[in-house]
């Protein structure tokens, strides 16, 4: 019996052993636990803190740092509680079902054979939203600051505010790619792709087109807005980084489908590299340093009346616009300017080239000169004004060019240049060298004497236009009809159709009245003059019975009763 006894208890215990790694005891509201954390991220620089189980949900275990939850006042703390009930059920609901189905799954079991996610809220510094550490995907006797659990951090103080759901969606679209690429494909995904994937999860899920005022791609503007020139596929992890690369990244899903985030995250291939052979597949013709200058010239317009591609269909972006730097052009007669630039792989800069305003024959020339193998490509912006532009793109050979544009001052008002370089499409690092280029700006306009020639020239034109089209306007309706009974006051410095009509008046009355027969509109000193000759040839009528003995220039009741005596219609 004893012996029997004994086996049975051998058989037990090794079915315990066998069988442990399969079976985990679920974690329960109220457990504490010791977590490892980021000190990089942790507002005090700690590694280690302690938390409390507060929620327990279908997909996620809701911890909570001990030492910030207790030191909370009553009423903060419970609506810390119910703030997290709503955060679990949405996660459970909306954010793991939804991201899963899309992306892929996370492991899971995963390393700690538990279905559920751990969200652990701790204090971090301020800038920082949240975090995922892939080390905690690792045994201990790999990574000794292991959590050794499907794991993702937030910070504490976003708990009652509606953002929260945002950062949730975000960290946990890492959880999703560190299985889809690492563990899966073997390869690591490049870390610009991995963050814009996890921004546009917010999109993905609807909490951009919520109304409260900070949305994640509201934040996401504001910064795009004060840094557009930062590199979008550089990633130093600053906050500059994430508002340039979700607004790019809006742009590729406008045009190209959300699918390009979801299939290139199933490639063995990385980064750009990734984007390029999705491109191929879905059978579209360009790559993406083509689709990088049409975003470039879309900030900068956002116009689609100036290409299809030239705007964004995002609601939410319909009123974005990057403001340009400025390099104004003098106006003298010639001006050259040279500058010389140095950026950053796939970092879109804008210049604008204003000024140089004249209604003479003038020229633009610009020539380029970039550092050989950077790979530059400029797109351009030719503009009459907002609502007339022209986009073009630079001709570059061995990293130079030149173009001319003729009449600019005149017929164009800018010229907005977008050059950027598409040197690298792997590997690119945490800070990458910067590329140096140069331009040279010219300006010639004709010298003044041709020009005031040429300006005398076309006045004489346009003043025989205006004498023919009156002669017809006069045949085909009758002086009469154009012209009806003066009722207002006309005085010096007044523009007006009844103004038009005095100086037809006036030149009616021949050469001794209006000898220079000006009919522009506009009561000028010729107008005045010719208005005090007819003054006094009628003074009898118009300044006598008045005490006046010369002429006023003014068309007054009596000016104006005599002017209407001579058309014969009824006084003003």
């Amino acid at each position: 019996m004893a012996e029997k006894t004994h086996r049975i208890f051998f058989c037990l215990i090794g079915a315990v052993v066998f069988l442990w790694p399969f079976f985990v005891l679920a974690d329960s509201e109220g457990q504490q636990k010791i977590f490892f954390v980021d000190p990089l991220y942790d507002a005090a620089s700690r590694t280690q803190i302690q938390a409390t189980l507060q929620k327990v949900s279908a997909k996620g275990y809701f911890y909570v740092e001990k030492t910030w939850y207790e030191e909370l006042a009553p009423a903060k703390k419970k609506e810390v509680l119910e703030s997290l009930k709503i955060i679990a059920d949405e996660f459970d609901r909306v954010i793991y079902p939804q991201l899963t189905a899309f992306y892929g799954s996370e492991w899971s079991s995963g390393i700690d054979n538990d279905e559920r996610i751990t969200i652990l809220f701790h204090q971090m510094k301020e800038s920082a939203a949240g975090y995922f550490n892939n080390g905690d995907e690792y045994e201990k006797i790999q990574n000794p600051n292991s959590n050794e659990r499907e794991m993702i951090y937030l910070n504490a103080e976003n708990i009652p505010y509606e953002i929260v759901k945002s950062y949730l969606a975000h960290e946990f679209t890492h959880l999703i790619v560190f299985n889809q690429k690492e563990r899966l494909r073997g390869v690591k995904e490049e870390v610009w792709l991995n963050e814009g994937r996890a921004e546009f999860a917010p999109t993905l899920l609807g909490y951009d087109d919520k109304e409260y005022e900070d949305t994640n791609l509201r934040q996401r503007i504001k910064i795009f807005a004060e840094s557009p020139a930062d590199s979008v596929f550089e990633w130093q992890g600053q906050k500059k980084d994430y508002g340039v690369l979700n607004i790019f990244i809006q742009y590729l899903v406008d045009y190209y489908g959300k699918e390009i985030l979801s299939v290139s995250l199933k490639s063995s291939k990385t980064g750009l590299l990734s984007l390029n052979e999705f491109l191929r597949a879905a059978g579209v013709n360009k790559a993406i340093e083509d689709i990088f200058a049409d975003w470039a010239v879309a900030v900068l317009v956002n116009d689609c009346r100036f290409g299809e591609f030239y705007c964004y269909k995002n609601k939410n972006l319909s009123q974005l616009k990057i403001v340009p730097s400025l390099l104004f052009l003098p106006s003298a007669q010639r001006t050259s300017i040279s500058l010389n630039y140095a950026v950053k792989p796939w970092a879109a800069n804008w210049y604008r080239i204003v000024g140089g305003q004249g209604s003479g024959q003038s020229s633009l020339k610009i020539k380029f000169s970039g550092r050989p193998g950077s790979n530059f490509k400029i797109p351009f912006v030719l503009c009459q004004d907002s609502s007339a532009c022209q986009v073009k793109f630079f001709g570059l050979k061995n990293e130079q060019g030149e173009i001319t544009v003729n009449n600019f001052g005149r017929d164009w008002n800018s010229l907005t240049l977008i050059p950027f370089a598409a040197s690298k499409l792997t590997d690119l690092s945490q800070n990458e060298p910067l590329l140096d280029f140069s331009l040279t700006v010219s300006f010639e306009k004709e010298n003044e004497e041709e020009e005031i020639a040429r300006l005398l020239a076309q006045a004489e034109e346009l003043k025989a236009q205006i004498a023919l089209l009156q002669a017809k306007l006069a045949a085909l309706l009758g002086y009469r009809a154009v012209c009806g009974p003066f009722r207002e006051n006309l005085s010096l410095g007044q523009k007006s159709f009844e103004v038009t009509c005095l100086q037809e008046f006036l030149k009616a009355q021949g050469a001794g009245i209006y000898p220079e027969g000006i009919v522009s509109g506009f009561f000028g000193a010729l107008t005045r003059k010719a208005v005090i000759r007819f003054q006094e040839k009628y003074a009898s009528e118009i300044l006598t019975p008045f005490g006046y003995q010369k002429g006023t220039g003014f068309v007054g009741p009596a000016t104006r009763k005599k002017i209407n005596q001579i058309l014969g219609v009824p006084a003003g």
